[in-house]
């Protein structure tokens, strides 16, 4: 089932955000990078060096930035989009740290050291029969931990830590005990929950593009990839893939939705095409209706729909004119939500 428009239209603005922070105005050699599919469709729109008579001069990408806003910002930006959710951080800078049972924290310890020493394999389910128990011992901080997607639904509480596929060497078992310790935390604070903690993996780099799909994945093979995650966690604690977006979308081939969000975007035009956009001059010309379509931009194509009754309305108000010859986007491909508003709110009161 394909993503609401709202929803599309908030990941191509991430999208057209990661890219405007990913650009050099010098150019610079694109270094071989694995075939990873965000990394690769991004990087669609440096190759390679860019048309001066369309451009001004060349844009690069560069790959760092790249990596950096994709694994830190984007991801997590997207997946609070498709599941609605936050990021909440219980440590003793931020929400500060939240207590749990002495005997809790023990039975953290011995889960841990069972599964260091291999003398038991990950089990979701007897580990939570340990963790999820209400009694009358002492009660201590749990370790700092935060949840990169945090949501709640009726019956159940979702937290997820979202990791880069290369995550740093032997920290599984300290994403464990975090996790654990986070699952018996959360249990004390909603004990008429469900609670479920994963970690989460955008997508899976053992897959062969030449012979499978970009969005399929193995979590037997991915997790053997993995320094000690297949002796740490049970599968069931892990979401990868497709498997992981559609979980948050509650759809289906969401991750070739977002995929395709991006490849409209990320192309060699990419920054002609940002510079049409931010052009009020060419508002009612038909490339610019295109691109707002083709990029999932649909706030603003409504407005240029009705931009003649638009200019009208703000004839006799200079204010309300500064608003209408604002940019839709800033420098940091901010969308300008706060002027979508307030001329969607005008069209409203003429419309009545």
């Amino acid at each position: 089932m394909s993503l609401d428009k709202q929803i599309k239209e908030k990941i191509s603005i991430e999208a057209i955000k990661t890219l405007l922070a990913s650009f050099d105005e010098l150019p610079q050699d694109i270094a071989n990078v694995d075939n990873i599919p965000f990394h690769d469709l991004f990087l669609n729109a440096s190759l390679l060096k860019m048309d001066k008579s369309i451009y001004g001069y060349p844009y690069t990408m560069n790959l760092h930035v790249l990596h950096e806003t994709l694994t830190l910002t984007f991801f997590e930006k997207v997946a609070h989009i498709l599941c609605d959710g936050e990021k909440l951080e219980y440590t003793s800078k931020k929400l500060g740290n939240i207590q749990i049972t002495r005997e809790q924290k023990n039975n953290v310890s011995k889960i841990i050291t069972e599964l260091s020493n291999k003398t038991v394999s990950p089990h979701l389910v007897a580990e939570n029969s340990q963790l999820f128990q209400k009694n009358n011992s002492e009660l201590v901080n749990a370790i700092d931990f935060s949840a990169d997607v945090f949501f709640e639904k009726d019956n159940d509480i979702i937290a997820i830590e979202l990791k880069t596929v290369q995550p740093n060497s032997g920290g599984s078992m300290g994403e464990k005990q975090k996790i654990l310790e986070g699952k018996a935390a959360l249990y004390r604070l909603f004990p008429d929950k469900q609670i479920h903690f994963y970690l989460g993996f955008p997508f899976d780099p053992t897959v062969n593009p030449k012979t499978d799909s970009v969005t399929s994945y193995d979590k037997t093979r991915f997790s053997r990839s993995i320094v000690n995650l297949d002796k740490f966690f049970d599968q069931q604690e892990i979401l990868l893939a497709d498997g992981l977006w559609n979980f948050l979308s509650g759809e289906t081939d969401t991750m070739q939705q977002i995929l395709d969000i991006i490849n409209a975007i990320a192309t060699s035009k990419f920054m002609y095409e940002f510079r049409l956009l931010t052009d009020n001059s060419k508002r009612q010309s038909r490339e610019y209706a295109e691109r707002l379509l083709e990029w999932n931009l649909f706030s603003e194509y409504e407005l240029i729909r009705k931009d003649s009754l638009l200019r009208n309305s703000t004839a006799h108000n200079k204010k309300l004119q500064n608003t209408y010859r604002k940019k839709p986007f800033d420098n940091q491909g901010n969308y300008q939500w706060e002027r979508f508003h307030t001329l969607v709110k005008l069209l409203d009161n003429e419309s009545r």
